[in-house]
This record gives C-alpha cells, structure tokens and sequence, in this order.
C-alpha cells in the first residue's frame, strides 16, 4: 500500500496526466477508480466535503489537491515536471 492515494476515473484525461508524471517520477501510489465503486465515490466526496472533482490525490501528510496541474503536483511532490 502507497503512502499517496489517487481517486479518479479511467475516462479522465486529467487522471491519466497526473498518474503519468507520477510514474515518470517513481513516485508509488494507490489507484481508486471511482467511476464504478460507490463506497470509494463516498470517500472521495466526503474527502471534498460535497465535491466529485477527479482527480482526487491524498498525501500522508493528510492534504488533498484537486485536479493540480503538473506544476502544482511536481511542487508538492518537490519533483521537476517532465524531468
């Protein structure tokens, strides 16, 4: 089990982004398709108090970005984007 946990769907080209520049960076993580699991669906929308954004990512540190961009995922992770 990864310390990051990634809430999306597989039709979202925002999760297939974020995902990308994690796996270019090494970086482990968990996958919850949300698309087709209401229990995973709970979690995230409670996680945004209402919200059904995806990419959802959480971080051991307990923060959670919504739909980052690359550049703001890459801050967070302390990693260069496309590097």
């Amino acid at each position: 089990m990864a310390d990051i946990t990634v809430y999306g769907t597989s039709t979202c080209a925002d999760c297939r982004r974020a995902k990308r520049l994690l796996d270019e960076h090494g970086i482990a993580y968990d996958w919850v398709d949300v698309e087709n699991d209401p229990e995973s669906r709970a979690r995230m929308v409670a996680l945004q108090n209402g919200g059904q954004i995806v990419p959802t990512i959480v971080f051991p540190d307990g923060s959670v970005l919504l739909e980052p961009t690359d550049a703001e995922l890459a801050a967070k992770l302390g990693v260069t984007p496309g590097a």
